[in-house]
């Protein structure tokens, strides 16, 4: 495959197609596989089937449960807790399409849920079906399928409010044309929003009445963390054809270690407080941290990943002012990794960097 990044339905086709085989229990209309099976894909079976989610099981249960009613599904959490990555592999169990998406700006117009026009042919021969340029929504509304929605909440309310209709009736008036789009059976909409873009475009009350949210948490452990990041930058590595690096389970220990202890404002034995920088400090940084050290220890060192592949990537991430996300970083490392006897090497690299 010569795609930088596949869709989650070409990059795991065939456990999609052994799930299908195996998979005897009852399909919700126009999908195609059955709840049960479509959490299996996302939790994996610990033998062909690899785990796409980890997380708290029961969650992912009622993801999948929402989306089998006509209730439309809205994964809420704080940046890097897998909302878009969970959405994809939602709709590829299901719809056997993850394409069907609408990424959510300030700038996204109404067109972008409803339908637009292709003007030459609206122009030339006048509003016709044939001039109608649909909407993904639109698309998957026709052909009964999952449509997604990215980043909810930072569409103006006005876009945002264009899918209740969509959402409570199942309809999507075309008045020019006097007609309408009438969702196939299979239809649902799954939308992500940003814990931390409240109040930049809140849902109408409308609106959220016609979601079921569901809450994606951060990792609950320390060892849980490692075990995604590792497992991710696993799956990165092979995709970006990395040269063979030694997994690196130590240093990538100490990127969860800073990012937690940062992100929560108390070192990982409680004993000492700690000030949070500005950045959000999520798995998905953890993740392209040690991605980029492994990168470095190929290319430019002897192939194992080391302090100072990831010290780099560390004070980015964890530096987003420059004035008082510093302050934090230089207090941080003078008072907790330095005092670490065994984190010497990552804080000489640190203070190398920084």
């Amino acid at each position: 495959m010569t795609v930088l990044r596949p869709h989650a339905e070409d990059q795991y086709a065939e456990e999609l197609e052994i799930l299908a085989k195996s998979d005897d229990r009852p399909r919700p209309p126009g999908w195609r596989l059955s709840p049960w099976a479509v959490t299996t894909y996302l939790l994996g079976d610990g033998d062909q089937i690899t785990p796409k989610y980890i997380g708290p099981r029961r969650i992912v249960e009622v993801a999948v449960a929402t989306l089998a009613t006509d209730r439309a599904l809205l994964l809420l959490g704080v940046p890097g807790t897998a909302k878009t990555w969970l959405s994809e592999h939602l709709a590829a169990a299901i719809s056997g399409d993850s394409t069907l998406l609408v990424q959510g700006t300030a700038g996204t117009a109404e067109e972008a849920i409803r339908y637009g026009w292709n003007y030459a042919r609206l122009l030339a021969e006048g509003p016709s079906r044939e001039a109608l340029t649909p909407s993904p929504v639109m698309r998957a509304m026709a052909e009964g399928r999952l449509a997604r929605v990215e980043e909810l909440t930072r569409m103006p309310s006005d876009v945002q409010d264009a899918l209740i209709t969509v959402l409570s009736e199942k309809t999507l008036p075309i008045p020019e044309l006097n007609e309408e789009v009438q969702a196939a059976r299979g239809f649902n909409v799954i939308a992500t929003a940003n814990d931390r873009d409240r109040g930049v475009n809140e849902l109408s009350s409308a609106l959220r009445r016609r979601f079921n949210t569901v809450v994606l948490p951060v990792p609950a452990s320390a060892e849980e963390e490692v075990d995604i990041v590792a497992r991710r930058v696993a799956q990165l590595g092979r995709s970006l054809e990395l040269p063979p690096t030694p997994t690196g389970l130590e240093e990538i220990r100490r990127v969860v270690t800073v990012f937690r202890e940062l992100r929560s404002g108390v070192t990982s034995d409680g004993r000492t407080t700690v000030k949070s920088p500005s950045g959000t400090l999520s798995t998905a940084e953890a993740i392209s941290v040690v991605t980029s050290g492994i990168a470095l220890a190929a290319h430019f060192g002897d192939g194992v990943l080391r302090a100072g592949d990831i010290a780099a990537g560390i004070v980015g991430a964890v530096v987003q002012d420059p004035v008082s996300d510093r302050v934090v970083w230089h207090e941080y490392l003078e008072t907790v990794v330095r005092e670490r006897r065994d984190w010497r090497d990552f804080y000489r690299a640190c203070r190398d960097v920084s």
